[in-house]
């Protein structure tokens, strides 16, 4: 059993990815400074990845750290707080989980401090698209539900000063002139809906080793029922199913140094990978940020993601994103004119602080749950396969977190989420017309894969990638293309046992 030839490990590639990425981050440090020497060491020693095959590493079956959920596995798996929060914090977290799970409804209402719903919307609370924390789905036919999936609506720069706009990240993407930068489906009473996302597929047979043949379908997305006139001619249209939100607080407390040492835009190590930082700007200061989170790595905290979930989906105003409207654009007048939910006596937005902080605070402390049959001889030779075949080139295992995090629960954990949380070109297949801040069309952010294995006990389905296209996990590694292409192929052609192994190992994250 070997490793790749020339894995991207921290160290090695650490000055060039630090001179790349500081004029742009320039508030994000380039070297770990919470740790000391000794400390060092020992971080680099236990994250360093194993070449033993034979056995569970020290400490794999808990891939939380201490933060890390005991508790039986079933469709409450994902919605545990971190195991070590301490008795005042474990309250914070019932007090975020029940705003989490609240229904919001629409303006005017005696329902005081729950109204502000939309005007336009696509779900009424967080729960309804993160339902039990886990992972969305598309549309599974026309009349089916999509509301864990949305579409999101984007045009291309059209002047030079727009470009420059984009290229500075005072936005993200811009938005269709009259619908926004997402559709939503569903209005609060006497407005129209802006649409119906609705989705077809084409299939395309692929045969692997030993003749195993899958078929692929491929997604082709339009809008039904336009409540406002024709969409712009140059709008796209970009499907998103709601992301797993386990763990979220250990990636937030991942040293930027260790995530920025594994980027290589240049791919001066001739891997084939070039993993790309991604920056993100602080919704309340403005400043760059790394970003981390989302399919496009365009957030950079869990309460930025959150407050762009308020906003987006919701249409919930809040400080860090204070438009009672939510995402009704200019064009759409009558939209803008409903009432909203502001109450003056506790604050200028729909969701005032603490609203906004207990959310986060929930969703930072959801625990990833431990690892099941880490053991296994099975198990144990997939993940030989995986490492072999250079997943762990943008899956990266492991990391050790920051001594200084926030949340001293969070701080100082060997974590182990399967990510190096860069964004990487995923090839033409997966590419969807829109770039997101830094990310091109075709770059997605390697999403972490702790629980993946669970999906189906947690959601009862197992579709995967950012649009729900793969209907297994073997279908999501046979999407794989671009930088990942090699070691897709090299999973196609894997013998028929192996790839079961491989396919048993994630089960088992």
């Amino acid at each position: 059993m070997h490793l790749p030839p020339t894995p991207r490990y921290r160290l090695a590639f650490f000055a060039a990815a630090s001179l790349l990425f500081a004029p742009l981050v320039g508030a994000t440090e380039a070297k770990r400074n919470d740790l000391s020497a000794e400390d060092t060491t020992r971080v680099e020693d236990v994250t360093r990845p194993t070449n033993d095959f034979s056995r569970p590493e020290q400490y794999e079956a808990m891939p939380g750290g201490a933060t890390t959920s005991r508790n039986p596995i079933d469709a409450d798996a994902f919605s545990h707080a971190s195991a070590n929060l301490g008795f005042s914090e474990e309250e914070n977290f019932r007090l975020g989980k029940a705003l989490f799970e609240k229904l919001w409804v629409s303006s005017p209402s005696s329902t005081q401090a729950s109204d502000g719903l939309g005007p336009l919307f696509n779900a009424r609370s967080c729960h309804s698209c993160h339902l039990k924390n886990g992972r969305g789905h598309p549309p599974e036919n026309d009349a089916g539900s999509s509301s864990s999936m949305i579409l999101r609506l984007a045009r291309p720069a059209r002047t030079d000063k727009e470009r420059q706009t984009l290229a500075e990240l005072k936005v993200v993407s811009f938005a269709d002139d009259t619908y926004g930068n997402q559709l939503q489906d569903v209005a609060v009473p006497g407005l129209a809906a802006e649409g119906r996302g609705t989705v077809t597929y084409t299939e395309e047979r692929v045969t692997l080793a030993g003749g195993e043949t899958i078929m692929l379908r491929k997604p082709q997305y339009s809008v039904a029922d336009l409540g406002y006139g024709p969409l712009g001619t140059d709008t796209t249209l970009s499907a998103r199913i709601a992301n797993p939100i386990i763990g979220m607080g250990l990636i937030e407390a991942i040293a930027d140094a260790d995530i920025l040492a594994m980027a290589d835009p240049e791919d001066r190590n001739g891997d084939g990978i070039s993993g790309r930082a991604a920056r993100a700007r602080d919704h309340r200061t403005g400043e760059l940020q790394l970003g981390r989170f989302g399919w496009k790595a365009q957030n950079a905290s869990v309460r930025d993601q959150s407050s762009s979930a308020f906003v987006g989906d919701l249409g919930i105003s809040t400080p860090d994103a204070p438009g009672h409207w939510g995402d009704c654009t200019s064009a759409q007048a009558p939209c803008r004119e409903m009432p909203n939910g502001i109450q003056t006596r506790l604050g200028n937005t729909e969701a005032p602080d603490p609203v906004l902080e207990l959310v986060t605070f929930y969703s930072e402390n959801l625990a990833v749950p431990t690892r099941r049959d880490v053991g296994s001889p099975d198990v144990l030779r997939g993940k030989a396969l995986f490492y072999r075949i250079g997943c762990i080139a943008c899956h990266t295992p492991k990391y050790v977190t920051r001594r200084d995090a926030a949340n001293k629960a969070q701080a100082f954990q060997l974590i182990w989420p399967y990510s190096d949380f860069l964004l990487h070109d995923m090839g033409e297949g997966l590419a969807d017309g829109q770039q997101v801040g830094d990310a091109t069309d075709r770059e997605w952010r390697t999403p972490p894969l702790w629980g993946i294995g669970l999906t189906d006990d947690v959601n009862g389905h197992t579709f995967f990638l950012h649009d729900g296209r793969a209907r297994n996990l073997t279908e999501a590694i046979l999407w794989h293309g671009g930088e990942a292409e090699r070691a897709r192929n090299a999973f196609a052609s894997a013998a028929p046992e192996a790839r079961r192994h491989l396919i048993r190992f994630l089960e088992s994250l």
